[in-house]
């Protein structure tokens, strides 16, 4: 297929999903900061208290530390997802999608601005790894 046939957004529109992907990862590396300074905090020492509530309060640690190691490792895989977005601007191959070559509406992209798939394309995906 020649370069010149194949449909894809405007550089203006292209620029429109450069500055909305740009401001959810600035956000997501805020939220980022936010899920690491709680998985980081020791304050509120349980030294003061009775054995009892010590132990309580100490498995309560763990599972808020454990939740937000989850949570920033989710965090983090979609701030990867954005970047690679971002390459995808500059190769201007954004908004394709990659199972059927055709452009992912923009009101998905809008949505799920690091979208690879057209929204049929995805439930095709996930009915295959279902029927496995």
């Amino acid at each position: 297929m020649a370069e010149n046939n194949v449909v894809r957004y405007s550089d203006e529109e292209l620029q429109e999903f450069k500055t909305l992907i740009e401001n959810k990862i600035a956000q997501a590396k805020q939220d980022m900061l936010v899920y690491m300074e709680a998985y980081n905090n020791t304050g509120n020492d349980t030294m003061d208290t009775s054995p009892t509530f010590k132990i309580l309060e100490e498995g309560n640690q763990v599972l808020s530390k454990e939740e937000n190691s989850r949570l920033a490792s989710r965090l983090d895989k979609y701030i990867k997802n954005l970047e690679a977005a971002l390459v995808r601007i500059e190769n201007k191959t954004y908004g394709v999608c990659r199972a059927t070559g055709e452009l992912i509406p923009k009101e998905r992209l809008l949505i799920v601005p690091h979208a690879t798939l057209s929204f049929d394309a995805k439930i095709n995906e996930k009915k295959g790894e279902r029927d496995k």
